[in-house]
């Protein structure tokens, strides 16, 4: 037999469609409990001190004696055995001031109300994006702001500033901590608007944001657009829209390496950050003419990173990670890595990657010496056609 637990559980399952039927002003009680379970007499007889207490717990709870509830219609059935026992035949809920004391969302609703007027006021496209999204004008309750970015956006689609420069009376870090909700709202107002091949919420929205930096070191001095300056720094679209009339171009894992490159003809070194973050440079137009040397560290990660590096630009040729670098300096413990599978990788580098990874080993290129490093960088550069 049900109890007052399972008409609450009933009930909450109603509960976005209650909200959609005060959108439409359709009347949504009284509803029946569909499911309130059959008693039979062997149930009964069974078990007749637990069947009274459930029927008392559910008389008690009800609205007869609560005053304010579900309704509960009692009938007496004549059973073998048992004599008359009170049944439950039916269980409604008459109203919505019932359906929330149910569920104890008397507040909730309060508040979908308010958001609900608020918006159908201010802004009443929205309300198709409400039929959808009916419990987050609950989840949500700062809308006087949320409505002063939409209604922006309508008018400005492609505002092409930071968030913080938006002309909008809100907190500066308002959008930066809503935008899930924004941009859900923005993608309904303002679909054609939308760079929806962009993850990225101020691409997606025509805004700006804090770039990632790509430096840049001319090791050819007679390369630099500036006088007197050899290492600099462009956002990624600055850098995107930079040519360089080098031939090669050297990409370090680690910054100190990158910074101590010998100064070498027709060459740039170029640093994204190290590690994974060589993913900034894949999509850049003019560098695919490029000759890449990648530098990494000599273990596992450092030729998983060599191996993607490769699948932007295929000609990249590794330095110094191979088994006579390794072999001609003090290695240490690195950090385990699973195993991949790097189709990018030479056959001799394959099978250096699987040595390191089976035996957790690491070398750093940090414990590279200058004078090795400088000789094994020049030694490749003049092997290579076009650096003569």
């Amino acid at each position: 037999m049900i109890t007052p637990k399972e008409i609450q559980e009933q009930c909450l399952k109603w509960w976005k469609d209650v909200l959609l039927s005060s959108i439409d002003s359709v009347g949504y009680f009284p509803k029946d409990i569909s499911r309130i379970g059959k008693v039979s007499s062997k149930d009964i007889l069974n078990k007749l001190s637990n069947y009274k207490q459930s029927i008392e717990l559910l008389t008690n709870n009800s609205k007869a004696v609560k005053k304010i509830g579900y309704s509960l219609v009692i009938e007496e059935r004549q059973f073998d055995k048992i004599g008359k026992q009170p049944v439950p035949q039916k269980i409604s809920i008459d109203s919505i001031e019932d359906y929330l004391r149910i569920v104890g969302k008397e507040k909730a609703y309060q508040i979908f109300l308010r958001n609900y007027l608020l918006i159908q006021n201010e802004l009443p496209l929205l309300i198709e994006w409400i039929k959808v999204n009916p419990t987050r004008l609950i989840e949500h309750d700062t809308w006087l702001d949320t409505l002063k970015v939409c209604n922006y956006f309508l008018t400005t689609p492609k505002p092409n500033l930071y968030i913080r420069q938006l002309p909008i009376d809100i907190h500066t870090k308002y959008i930066g901590d809503n935008k899930v909700i924004v941009q859900s709202l923005l993608e309904f107002l303002i679909p054609e608007h939308i760079n929806k091949d962009e993850q990225k919420f101020e691409l997606r929205f025509n805004l700006k944001y804090a770039e990632h930096l790509i430096r840049i070191r001319f090791l050819d001095k007679t390369l630099s657009p500036l006088d007197n300056a050899t290492d600099i720094s462009l956002t990624v679209s600055e850098f995107s829209n930079f040519y360089s009339n080098c031939h090669n171009i050297f990409v370090a894992e680690n910054l100190m390496n990158f910074l101590t490159l010998p100064f070498l003809t027709k060459t740039i070194a170029v640093w994204s950050g190290g590690g994974f973050n060589v993913s900034h440079l894949k999509d850049i137009a003019w560098l695919k003419s490029k000759q890449f040397y990648y530098w990494g560290d000599i273990d596992a990660h450092g030729f998983q990173i060599l191996n993607q590096f490769r699948t932007y630009f295929s000609n990249t040729i590794a330095v110094m990670m191979d088994e006579a670098t390794l072999s001609s300096f003090t290695s240490s413990s690195g950090q385990p890595a699973t195993n991949q599978n790097l189709q990018q990788l030479s056959e001799c580098e394959l099978k250096l990657y699987n040595h390191l990874r089976q035996h957790n080993i690491r070398l750093e290129q940090e414990k590279i010496t200058q004078a090795f490093a400088e000789e094994r960088i020049n030694k490749l550069i003049q092997q290579q056609p076009g650096n003569q």
